[in-house]
């Protein structure tokens, strides 16, 4: 019963189903150049056709890691089935899914995080960014260890941008689980608004998030499932646990220390250590970001920047004036330039240096083509990505906000949220 589920989540021809509901028209080519509309059952039998042509091809000593790579090589038998192509027959919806994807990528993180620091609530900001790298520390680790492919023939990907990534769990679903839940959980109790609408919204990030992955083609039904269940069940311990560890982390003295061992070992014995994925140069990023952010926090505290509310919430809204929000496009505008700065300046500086202590001429390194397994490459992406991101999260939590104090654009309340 298990495996029949399974095999139908799975299944490419039920990604096709979706996309055919949203608009997505599937059609032949054929050698002549005309076309024939294909709905997903005729593509579900061509794909049961594929596989058992496939299976008679597969040596039986083959691992099952090498089988899942021979059949998703989409040159292997090209001879055998017909080209298949797609067309978006719905502009809408294609749009809708394109920014509904976009939720869970790395230009949502790098604009969200430090816009709610700056301009919303620190104290939920070190919870949500602590909650949302351990789920996706695992989650990405997961991929590694799983190594289950994308959906294959006959999916066509409407997106290629993690194309080369492997597929289980989806880590977008797992980010539309942990963020917008996070966020509604430690806000519901700390200030004053309609819990049904936070949950509302909540979901319906949730959804439009997995639905567009498996549209776009990047996910199977059972790779959205899995991301679901794994990062419920985490922000089931998680949302307690870090919740008491956040006043840990910046009121304790070693902090600190606990943060920046604790965040090189897991990018230094990350699932396939030996060599370089692009989960592992995301998971370096992620874990960077934040061990900066609470690093930068614990900085605050301790120098006597953060201090308790005088109130206990929970706390009314406050509303933004004009001036208000006059302040808040400024401190947006001067942040994301500075965020800027730091990552250019960081990046140059970091690989320099670290290519200088390796003895390896940087630019050599840098357009080498064997980056997958160049052990120097390596090492000099892991410690640049970590040293600059890191630094960003730090400057995201004490340098600008300090910055915005000189300039006395700062928010009222950012140095009494803890």
């Amino acid at each position: 019963m298990w495996e029949n589920l399974i095999d139908y989540l799975k299944d490419p021809s039920l990604v096709v189903k979706v996309q055919n509901f949203f608009g997505v028209i599937y059609k032949n080519v054929s050698p002549e150049e005309s076309t024939e509309i294909v709905h997903s059952e005729k593509l579900e039998r061509e794909k049961e056709e594929f596989d058992l042509r496939q299976h008679k091809r597969i040596p039986s000593n083959l691992s099952s890691s090498s089988q899942s790579s021979y059949d998703t090589d989409t040159s292997a038998d090209s001879t055998n089935r017909e080209e298949v192509v797609c067309h978006v027959n719905n502009k809408f919806w294609y749009w809708v899914f394109v920014l509904g994807t976009a939720l869970g990528d790395e230009i949502f993180y790098a604009t969200f995080i430090p816009f709610w620091f700056w301009n919303i609530d620190g104290a939920v900001g070190r919870r949500v960014v602590l909650v949302w790298t351990v789920v996706m520390y695992i989650g990405q680790g997961f991929k590694d260890i799983i190594r289950w492919p994308r959906p294959g023939y006959p999916v066509q990907k409407l997106q290629q941008k993690w194309a080369i990534e492997y597929g289980m769990p989806s880590t977008h679903a797992m980010v539309g689980v942990s963020i917008p839940f996070s966020v509604l959980l430690y806000t519901m109790d700390r200030y004053l608004y309609p819990a049904h609408w936070g949950l509302l919204a909540a979901v319906t990030w949730c959804t439009l998030i997995c639905v567009s992955r498996i549209y776009l083609g990047m996910h199977s039904v059972l790779d959205i499932a899995a991301g679901l269940l794994l990062s419920t069940a985490l922000l089931a311990v998680l949302i307690p646990v870090v919740d008491r560890l956040d006043g840990v982390l910046i009121a304790e003295p070693y902090a600190p220390l606990l943060v920046l061992t604790v965040a090189i070992l897991v990018v230094v014995y990350h699932p396939h250590a030996d060599k370089w994925t692009p989960t592992r140069g995301d998971t370096t990023m992620i874990v960077s970001v934040c061990a900066g952010i609470l690093i930068g926090s614990w900085t605050n505290y301790q120098l006597g920047n953060t201090v308790a509310s005088g109130t206990a919430p929970p706390y009314e809204i406050i509303w933004p004036s004009i001036e208000m929000l006059g302040c808040t496009i400024l401190r947006t505008v001067l942040g994301f330039c500075g965020v800027l700065a730091t990552r250019a300046i960081g990046k140059s500086v970091s690989y320099a240096v670290v290519c200088a202590l390796l003895g390896k001429d940087k630019n050599e390194l840098r357009n080498s083509q064997d980056s997958l397994d160049n052990k120097n490459k390596i090492v000099v992406e892991l410690c640049y990505k970590f040293f600059t991101y890191g630094l960003i999260g730090f400057n995201t939590t004490y340098v600008f906000p300090n910055v915005f104090h000189l300039l006395r654009i700062e928010r009222s309340t950012y140095y009494t949220e803890i």
